[in-house]
């Protein structure tokens, strides 16, 4: 008879994987995954951060949203590095007045902005005293509750970066009823045709509250932070760190989605404890 124990004892067994081949295989799987992850952020959704108050009160530094790749189509600025692997725009569709869309900012389309469209290819832009005059026609706009906001550890470092004030002026500092540093600014409701409406800034008369009047060419957009006093938008020419000029729409990078994180800039890594304080969980989730 046949020893069954000894037949499985000398039944040849798999060869060990060596070294060599488990790196192989481990540098394999960081590639595919790279890959992966490059693919979905050039078409998919990305994450994008708020780096400055310009489009306060919707959006704070700190804000961290992820944008929708799909909404506008595609072109070189949706990849990374701006490379120049896609002519002109494929699936292309153009933005509704009151989008909050992400681009390549001109003239040096190399950094990511981020602003409300408010015109549109064809359409007549004039600001007298601060009011968008759209088609000949004023956007309503009514005033709201002051926009108060605390100073934060990112309004700080912003205000320090630009050698300017966390709340712009003096005039618009104050001190809460627990002592906290806080910024009180006017705040209106601006409604365009068809009734989208949104919240904006003004907080002082500047030189851009009045403007000629524009036409936006085909293929073009209008762009304007909602706090109108702090954005360098389509109100400027687009000379670098002055303004945009109007944006093409080739460089529409996404549409905003929804905030996925929040900080006030108070962490620190070495207090764990303040990455939970230092998170503003109720702006977490919202939608645009």
């Amino acid at each position: 008879m046949t020893d069954a124990s000894a037949t499985a004892d000398n039944k040849p067994s798999s060869a060990p994987v060596s070294a060599k081949e488990e790196a192989v295989d481990t540098v394999r799987f960081l590639a595919l995954l790279a890959v992966a992850v490059l693919v979905f952020r050039s078409f998919f959704l990305s994450p994008f951060n708020i780096p400055s108050e310009s489009m306060q009160p919707r959006l704070l530094i700190g804000d961290y949203l992820l944008v929708n790749k799909m909404a506008y189509g595609y072109s070189r600025y949706s990849l990374p590095f701006s490379v120049p692997l896609i002519p002109g725009r494929i699936f292309p569709r153009t933005p509704e007045r009151g989008d909050v869309a992400v681009f390549k900012a001109p003239p040096l389309n190399d950094n990511d902005y981020i602003k409300r469209v408010i015109g549109l290819p064809g359409d007549t832009i004039q600001l007298k005293d601060g009011i968008v005059w759209l088609n000949g026609k004023p956007l309503k706009r009514e005033r709201m509750a002051d926009f108060v906001i605390p100073v934060t550890q990112n309004m700080i470092d912003a205000a320090r970066a630009t050698g300017s004030l966390p709340c712009f002026a003096p005039e618009f500092e104050e001190v809460s009823a627990t002592g906290q540093r806080q910024c009180r600014y006017p705040q209106f409701r601006e409604t365009l045709p068809g009734g989208r409406s949104y919240a904006i800034l003004d907080l002082m008369p500047i030189a851009e509250d009045d403007t000629p009047l524009i036409t936006v060419p085909e293929g073009h957009l209008f762009m304007m932070g909602d706090n109108r006093d702090r954005s360098a938008d389509s109100r400027f020419p687009a000379i670098e760190n002055q303004g945009i000029g109007l944006v093409p729409e080739e460089n529409l990078v996404g549409h905003a989605l929804v905030g996925m994180f929040s900080t006030d800039g108070s962490a620190s890594w070495f207090n764990p404890v303040s990455w939970f304080t230092a998170t503003r969980w109720d702006r977490i989730g919202e939608a645009f």
